[in-house]
């Protein structure tokens, strides 16, 4: 008779389950390695999901040739723009380069009222990073900009920054084909640990509650340890989506995606767009973090889809 396995309810790799503290994550950029030049994350908002006709082009496939139809999630890209520049030795920062003061930064941070320039950077630092924001004034669903901090990819990250400094980075920037979305969870606020964990339902005579687990902890050591199964915060957690294929991108004004009643609880798209394989974390307006693909797998870099139409 095969051993009875039975893995504990929750993973304790999210722990502890409660509200993040902020809405963008700050990823280990040492772990993305790329040989692509450009910016290793751009900031975009989620405004729905749909269904797209593709092609399928990969080789030795079942469908090779044929159309299919496949789930996407549609994303709007704002421009964005370079706060500051921050300079690293060993991990630690050695100095912050303020090089933007724009009006819309008011609404989250104290903006000086002068800024600096690169013309004296530190000697000795072994990595540049910068801070960005974006300009979702231009969107139809808020005017307070985000800001993260991005890792760059070049021979030479000074003279990139140099050349993109006052200068607003779009979409076209962002040049990589697989990607991964960090970002948020839908908030469901406080519920029970069934829903929560797991846990399996008790006999309906149960006579201290179905829904509750059998035993919160032994008679010895007399105390409650943090990973019993309890009731409290779910969703709004910071979650990873890995290799999510990009079909399509461009601006509106080129090719319109927009469904004729607009996206639901979102508008209409109004500057640039991608559209993603499968779907992406959080609810509409949530903003996500795109990065290229920290682990792609051989079969999913095979795979050519050519995108051809929306299926509003």
């Amino acid at each position: 008779m095969s051993k009875l396995s039975r893995p504990r309810r929750g993973s304790l790799q999210f722990y502890p389950r409660k509200r993040v503290s902020k809405y963008l994550p700050s990823p280990n950029w040492s772990t993305i390695n790329t040989k692509t030049e450009g910016f290793l994350g751009i900031i975009a908002y989620k405004a729905g999901m749909s269904s797209a006709l593709i092609k399928d082009s990969t080789d030795k496939v079942m469908t090779q040739g044929k159309q299919i139809v496949l789930p996407v999630t549609i994303l709007e890209v704002p421009h964005m723009k370079i706060f500051s520049v921050r300079f690293y030795k060993h991990g630690q920062v050695m100095k912050e380069i303020i090089v933007s003061n724009d009006k819309e930064l008011k609404r989250i941070l104290k903006v000086p009222k002068q800024t600096k320039n690169l013309d004296h950077v530190p000697e000795g630092y072994d990595d540049i990073r910068v801070i960005i924001y974006s300009i979702p004034k231009q969107t139809s669903i808020k005017k307070t900009p985000d800001i993260v901090e991005v890792a760059i990819s070049s021979p030479d990250k000074l003279a990139f920054v140099k050349a993109h400094l006052h200068k607003e980075i779009t979409v076209d920037d962002f040049k990589f084909d697989m990607i991964d979305a960090r970002g948020l969870t839908k908030g469901k606020g406080l519920v029970g640990p069934v829903k929560r964990f797991g846990i399996a339902l008790k006999q309906h005579k149960t006579e201290k509650g179905v829904r509750r687990p059998g035993s919160l902890a032994p008679w010895h050591p007399a105390r409650v340890t943090f990973h019993a199964p309890q009731a409290g915060q779910f969703g709004l957690f910071t979650r990873i989506i890995y290799n999510l294929m990009i079909l399509s991108k461009g601006n509106v004004k080129d090719k319109n995606v927009n469904p004729i009643t607009g996206f639901k609880n979102y508008g209409n798209i109004k500057t640039s767009y991608l559209i993603v394989k499968g779907s992406i974390q959080g609810p509409v307006k949530r903003q996500i973090l795109l990065t290229p693909a920290f682990r792609p797998t051989k079969i999913q870099t095979k795979r050519k889809y050519e995108f051809q139409e929306l299926m509003h």
